[in-house]
């Protein structure tokens, strides 16, 4: 098996496991996405429908009798069935689909709680709006309250994404340029995974993150614990904090509290709360942190990350307990 071989079973293995979240438009949790699945299911049972009829009709047409053969191949049957039918049905869903979808496209109050999430190769930046404070930056895992609607402000700083969480709800481009609002729900608490749905290159298929629905109070603290400075207890984790910064890491990621400001990769001041790493790629375990900042392309070909294979074992013991630390 190729090496590419390998890193796709790699991820139809890692698919089937517990805990990873479902991504299916057939597996509603918001209120947009239970009329997206309802519509889903009309179109499958009428397209089901109307194949049956199609093959009822040619079987006719090839083994009926004369009289029914002559009237499946007339210009009326051709007509009714070819431009009546289709344009009647056709009319009647999407009337019927923009009825059912008339709450997502009228005018509604601004939520309380706005989120911009920014498309890049090949991750996602997730800042948290605030009044009278600075924005939370996070990165390929947004947390919200249960119950409340969310405005995300899609933006992209490269080419053109796409984002969709099916559960939550139907997906909208992240164009160069402008900012789409797209407003989702989550009805129940519960882990639902996303995806970029617009080829922009590379590593495309590897650009996933997951949404973490929460109570309304435990998400108030974990935002508010953002401000919290990590206190690194142990040794291990505080050379590992001496080597992240040494190393030149904060030159492109940013640690909360630290000097560390980097703008070019994903912020890292919670990583290690972080369910996985490379955007949805990698369980976050201290093996695969390692092997990740060791030689990146090896789980996720195309990044734009430099491969650091520098450090010692130990060093990379310590880098890694720190990293872990950071939630």
């Amino acid at each position: 098996m190729t090496a590419t071989g390998r890193r796709l079973a790699a991820i139809f293995i890692l698919a089937a496991l517990p805990g990873w979240a479902p991504q299916s438009a057939l597996a509603p949790a918001g209120a947009e996405a239970e009329r997206i699945a309802l519509l889903s299911w009309i179109l499958f049972m009428g397209a089901t429908a109307i194949l049956l009829i199609v093959i009822a009709a040619l079987a006719l047409a090839i083994r009926g009798a004369e009289p029914v053969r002559r009237v499946i191949g007339s210009e009326g049957a051709i007509r009714w069935g070819g431009i009546v039918f289709p344009s009647v049905v056709l009319t009647l869903l999407l009337g019927y689909g923009l009825w059912l979808m008339r709450e997502a496209i009228a005018a509604q109050t601004p939520p309380a709680l706005r989120i911009a999430v920014t498309g890049e190769q090949w991750w996602w930046r997730v800042d948290y709006q605030r009044d009278g404070a600075a924005p939370v930056r996070e990165a390929n895992e947004i947390r919200i309250p249960v119950g409340r609607a969310i405005d995300f402000a899609l933006r992209s700083n490269d080419v053109i994404h796409s984002f969709w969480v099916p559960s939550l709800g139907g997906k909208l481009d992240m164009i160069p340029g402008r900012t789409n609002t797209l407003r989702l729900k989550a009805e129940r608490p519960g882990i639902y995974r996303g995806q970029c749905a617009e080829y922009c290159g590379g590593p495309h298929a590897l650009m996933a993150l997951e949404i973490v629905a929460v109570p309304e109070a435990e998400f108030q603290a974990w935002l508010a614990a953002a401000d919290a400075r990590n206190e690194l207890a142990e040794p291990k984790v505080a050379a590992g904090e001496k080597l992240f910064l040494s190393a030149g890491c904060g030159a492109c990621h940013a640690v909360r509290g630290t000097q560390a400001a980097g703008m070019v990769g994903p912020d890292l001041s919670r990583v290690g709360g972080r369910r996985f790493l490379a955007a949805a790629t990698l369980r976050n375990t201290a093996e695969n942190l390692a092997g990740f900042i060791t030689d990146p392309q090896v789980a996720k070909p195309g990044a734009l990350m430099p491969p650091f294979a520098i450090f010692t074992s130990e060093e990379m013991d310590a880098l890694t307990a720190y990293l872990g630390s950071l939630r």
